[in-house]
């Protein structure tokens, strides 16, 4: 295989593989997010809004620091591999399981998928390119992992739609089976991989959190508790603003942080990360504050598209600058951290929304804008933070 990182070239076949496998991975589980809330209320569950994304959340979250090792140790392409195996198993079993309690449960066993392939999946690709062309690669990356964000929605709810939510649970697993065919065609880029073996599960507390990354993990945590937020009552308020789609949030802001990622990642290598993280911040900023105050379907999904940029430009800076900041050994648990700040973040915010929201549509703005007020926060913490200029801060 020829190496991309001794040609320069980012654009390799496997480069290629791992971003479709991405792509069908985020269009799997992002695929039922905008019709959870409503078959969770079918169930007799509205009260447990909020767990829909916390539970998932927080076993991606537990995850992170086993995969983190695992990536380390066994290689790359088998945790990518569980990521996505627990996608397709778990399509299978929502028709099955159709209590509240066993929704609830399924949803703590979904979150192990994106606790395991998105971690070694980022390693992966920084295996592969060049130092100096890591944000660019991220940006990429980015769009392939957002496509399948931005089109899952509006596939799920059209599949219900049309068809019923059952059949939407079967599509999400064939979904993550086609990811998982082409994982099986990539090539290991861990050299020196293990066989797996159970002590590699036993974990200590050095083993949890990459101390390096702390910085890059703190901005990833503040800016995501409003991701936990919208992917909770984006669809309420959605349908009470007058789209019909409940999708149709996500496929805007999606499709409007694509091309903005292939920017944002180039500029990042040239001009620094902290200087993109702050416009970003900034942006996002304001977007939360927009949707909190749209009146409208056409206003929201204006705020939606400014929410896209702003997320299009934080999300491949903030994963380069996690990787500029780690130590190539334990690229893995560096991931890994971001990760669980990320999840951690989502976590809180989609709590945040269940217990301020409960149904009642007047709190929705009101929840925006403290999403707004954190997100100024980690503004602030860039800003007092003594960082030297360039890629890597001191």
């Amino acid at each position: 295989m020829t190496n991309s990182k001794d040609s320069g070239n980012i654009y390799t076949f496997q480069f290629g593989l791992v971003c479709l496998s991405s792509f069908l991975f985020s269009a799997s589980f992002n695929m039922l997010i905008p019709e959870l809330p409503a078959y969770l209320s079918s169930m007799g569950g509205a009260s447990y809004k909020g767990l829909i994304i916390a539970l998932f959340t927080l076993t991606a979250g537990f995850s992170r620091p086993f995969s983190g090792m695992l990536t380390d140790t066994i290689g790359r392409i088998p945790v990518m591999a569980v990521g996505s195996i627990v996608c397709f198993i778990c399509g299978f079993l929502y028709p099955v399981l159709t209590t509240v309690a066993g929704f609830l449960f399924l949803r703590l066993i979904h979150g192990f998928s994106t606790g395991f392939k998105p971690t070694a999946t980022a390693a992966y690709v920084a295996d592969l390119v060049p130092e100096n062309r890591w944000g660019e690669a991220m940006g990429v990356h980015g769009v392939c992992f957002s496509t399948g964000l931005a089109i899952g929605p509006a596939i799920g709810s059209t599949i219900t739609d049309h068809f019923s939510i059952n059949i939407l649970f079967y599509c999400s697993s064939i979904f993550a089976l086609l990811s998982i065919i082409i994982l099986a065609n990539m090539k290991e880029t861990l050299k020196e991989n293990q066989s797996f073996r159970f002590s590699h599960l036993k974990i200590n507390r050095k083993d949890i959190i990459e101390w390096r990354v702390i910085p890059a993990a703190m901005i990833t945590f503040l800016s995501y508790i409003s991701y936990g937020v919208i992917l909770t009552v984006i669809g309420d308020w959605s349908k009470f603003l007058g789209t019909s789609n409940k999708g149709m949030f996500f496929m805007v802001f999606t499709l409007s942080s694509l091309l903005i990622r292939f920017v944002a990642g180039k500029a990042s290598d040239r001009y620094g990360r902290i200087l993109i993280l702050k416009i970003s911040l900034g942006l996002l900023a304001v977007s939360l504050s927009l949707i909190g105050l749209a009146n409208s379907s056409f206003t929201l999904m204006a705020a939606s598209a400014l929410y896209g940029v702003a997320t299009g430009m934080l999300s491949p800076t903030a994963n380069a600058w996690t990787i500029d900041l780690s130590d190539p050994k334990h690229r893995g648990k560096a991931v890994a951290t971001m990760y669980i700040a990320l999840e951690a973040g989502i976590g809180i915010g989609a709590l945040l929304a269940g217990w301020l929201f409960i149904d009642d549509i007047s709190m929705i703005p009101i929840t925006f804008y403290l999403c707004s007020a954190i997100t100024i926060i980690a503004f602030m913490y860039l800003m007092i933070r003594n960082t030297k200029p360039g890629h890597i801060p001191a």
